[in-house]
């Protein structure tokens, strides 16, 4: 008996609910994830387990920054930190891609994205690049051959970044218009290939921008920057080499 038209159209969605979201099948292998589907034993420090790693010691005075909350995990600066927080895990590839959800409370929150590579001396802290997500726009930056960069950070810090310096920084960056909801979340995959880097979000292509230090060979830290607050969740890592 032939189909109802209901019926292949229940079929059809239920087919792309299976389907991996985001192309992830194209991603390469998966080689971290976290869910933070786990509790705390005590509120007062930071506590993220799972080889997560956190900057409230240093920049905050020791105060929690990090707190796992339903399923997820709020990340906050406190009022006496002097950085924004910085929430890290180890990772090993030379391309892949970074997955994660993300909710913003506020207009002038933000996500970061940072890269690095702590054994890269040219540079400070090992900063190779960055994915700022915003509620208006997305900010790609090569930190490696750009700001970061110890040469160019010192002449910037001392007044004394050449004309050819200012021009060189001036095409370290791009960015993309986006607006996004505040108090929803959203889906975010940053993929790196050679020296190109993809963003997606909500399963749109948002940009692509080439430069230099996105082919550095080997990625190994992931920074989650956060200035004021952001949930995170379902955090996945691809290696594709």
């Amino acid at each position: 008996m032939p189909l109802s038209l209901t019926t292949i159209t229940l079929v059809f969605a239920s087919l792309s609910l299976s389907l991996p979201a985001g192309g992830e099948e194209n991603f390469g292998t998966l080689i971290f994830e976290d869910r933070f589907e786990r509790n705390e034993s005590q509120e007062a420090k930071d506590e993220p387990g799972n080889g997560w790693t956190t900057s409230s010691d240093k920049t905050a005075k020791g105060y929690k920054q990090v707190d796992l909350r339903d399923g997820a995990v709020y990340i906050y600066t406190h009022a006496e930190a002097n950085h924004a927080t910085s929430f890290r895990h180890e990772f090993a590839f030379q391309d892949g891609t970074i997955g994660l959800r993300f909710q913003l409370e506020d207009k002038a929150d933000s996500v970061m994205l940072n890269f690095a590579d702590l054994g890269l001396k040219s540079v400070h802290a090992g900063h190779l690049f960055k994915v700022l997500i915003g509620t208006s726009s997305v900010l790609i930056t090569d930190q490696k051959t750009g700001e970061m960069n110890l040469e160019v950070r010192n002449a910037r810090k001392a007044g004394t970044l050449t004309e050819a310096q200012k021009k060189s920084l001036a095409g370290k960056s791009k960015r993309f218009s986006h607006p996004l909801k505040t108090n929803a979340w959203h889906q975010v995959f940053v993929t790196v290939k050679g020296d190109a880097l993809t963003c997606r979000i909500n399963g749109e292509e948002i940009g692509t921008f080439s430069s230099e230090g996105f082919a550095h060979e080997t990625k190994t830290l992931l920074r989650l920057l956060i200035a004021k607050n952001a949930f995170i969740d379902d955090v996945k890592i691809w290696r594709l080499r």
